[in-house]
């Protein structure tokens, strides 16, 4: 058996592999941005680019289940019609509650119980108490290693790498 020891840049992480694709199209978030997400888990999940960097980071965690359900929970909010939010709310259970489900999320006993009370008669509000422990779980356990990940980390310092060299092309 023969071991090849790569080249350390070899390994080191593209900008393909840090950023979605999505990014890659000119929507570049700012340093400000970026340094926002570092702040507050709220402006993070708040901003869209911020979203898309999280989800990547959660899926690289085997977690992304948990932003997929949070999103299917805030697009149910926005819908008026009953059976737009009874169909919504039956793909949600079936995608993220149901105990059958490959991307069930983690909830208590609890609050599995108030979502299967509420979708006896499915409003956009039935996932409520679910969503909100998500949430939090979220906040609590994946954003601290979000944050201490090297991927937000070389994505931070690759804009604070590009904002220096476009100030250095300006003329002063």
């Amino acid at each position: 058996m023969c071991l090849a020891i790569k080249n350390a840049d070899e390994n080191a992480p593209t900008k393909r592999d840090l950023v979605s694709a999505d990014f890659l199209d000119g929507d570049q978030p700012t340093l400000e941005e970026i340094r926002s997400w570092g702040k507050s888990f709220d402006k993070l999940m708040k901003n869209s680019n911020g979203r898309k960097v999280f989800r990547d980071f959660l899926r690289s965690e085997f977690s992304e289940e948990n932003i997929l359900f949070w999103l299917a929970c805030e697009d149910l909010k926005k819908e008026n019609s009953a059976e737009v939010v009874e169909e919504k709310a039956r793909l949600i259970y079936e995608d993220y509650i149901s105990i059958l489900s490959p991307r069930e999320v983690s909830l208590d006993s609890r609050v599995r119980e108030i979502v299967n009370r509420n979708m006896i008669e499915p409003t956009t509000h039935t996932f409520d108490e679910a969503q909100i422990q998500i949430y939090t779980l979220m906040h609590r356990d994946s954003y601290p290693r979000f944050l201490n990940s090297q991927k937000f980390k070389t994505l931070a310092q690759m804009q604070d790498n590009s904002n220096a060299g476009s100030k250095a092309d300006s003329p002063t």
